[in-house]
């Protein structure tokens, strides 16, 4: 017995049930699509920093202080401080909690460790004025291109050395901090090579007496200036100035202020304090006045503390 023409041919569903069918499979297809979607998501990472040297893009908000812009991270005590990057025309405002007592400022254990971590205080450091043993030491990164450290270099820095270097309050600890290329880096490593000399300061003056950039700072510029800031020993000066001991001096400054976070210039630590930019005189003042009165007080606590032993 043949089959019949129905039994040959497959039966054809209807066409609510086809439609319905291919409904729900769309949709099934849209679920998969968002589930994958979000799997992505949560998967994909950013690009990841490269090794090597940290550079202030790197570095991780901790603590905000003086007009927070760009982190400080303190990696020698792990502790951070946020530093204004200011264009360097000293143009921000402090924190309310620079105008506050240390006794009420929650951030000074971490400005203490940032000093300790910072100051260096040798006693034959060329690159430093004014007692190692000071109560306030403030470290200044810098670069000699840079117009607004010149005009700190000009207009602040003589009323601070008169008015608290020369009474045993400070202590000024420069950085070598080039940021703006090879004129930067020479002028960095001629400085380095006239304190060999004993003549780093008279130079740095020099150097910022007018903003100077580029082929001013070429080899025989920088000889110049030394001859006019009394390094005797010119020939010394320029053998030293492109020595490998410059160079590493250099980079020894220059890493500091890159695991500190620092990416502009002028920038300082006043007892541990940041502070940005060519700031007026009195912003200075305050700062040291802080950092002094805190040092006092922590030397009171400690000799209670003896006392009642």
């Amino acid at each position: 017995m043949s089959p019949s023409p129905e039994q040959l041919s497959p039966k054809k569903q209807p066409a609510s049930q086809k439609n319905q069918k291919s409904q729900k499979d769309q949709q099934n297809q849209k679920s998969q699509k968002a589930q994958k979607s979000t799997k992505n998501q949560k998967s994909r990472k950013g690009p990841q920093p490269k090794k090597g040297p940290q550079t202030p893009g790197t570095t991780t908000r901790r603590l905000a202080a003086a007009g927070a812009g760009v982190a400080l991270v303190v990696a020698a005590v792990a502790a951070g401080i946020a530093i204004a990057d200011g264009s360097g025309d000293g143009s921000r405002k402090p924190s309310a909690s620079a105008s506050s007592g240390p006794s009420a400022d929650p951030q000074q254990p971490l400005f203490d460790e940032a000093e300790q971590a910072t100051s260096r205080r040798a006693k034959d450091d060329p690159l430093a004025v004014g007692r190692p043993d000071a109560p306030v030491v403030l470290v200044e990164y810098a670069d000699y291109q840079c117009s607004f450290c010149g005009k700190f270099t000009r207009d602040s820095q003589p009323e601070l050395i008169k008015k608290y270097v020369d009474q045993g309050v400070l202590r000024i600890e420069f950085r070598n901090f080039p940021i703006f290329g090879d004129p930067s880096q020479r002028a960095a490593r001629a400085s380095w090579a006239a304190g060999r000399q004993g003549r780093f300061w008279q130079f740095h003056d020099e150097l910022y007496a007018k903003t100077r950039k580029g082929d001013a700072l070429a080899e025989g510029r920088l000889v110049d200036m030394a001859r006019t800031a009394g390094v005797r020993d010119l020939d010394r000066f320029r053998a030293d100035m492109n020595s490998s001991a410059s160079e590493d001096a250099v980079k020894k400054d220059q890493s500091e202020g890159y695991r500190l976070g620092v990416s502009s210039t002028p920038s300082f630590l006043v007892g541990g304090r940041p502070l940005a930019g060519a700031q007026p005189l009195k912003e200075f003042e305050a700062a040291i006045a802080q950092a002094k009165a805190a040092k006092e007080a922590k030397d009171a606590k400690k000799a209670k503390g003896r006392a009642g032993e």
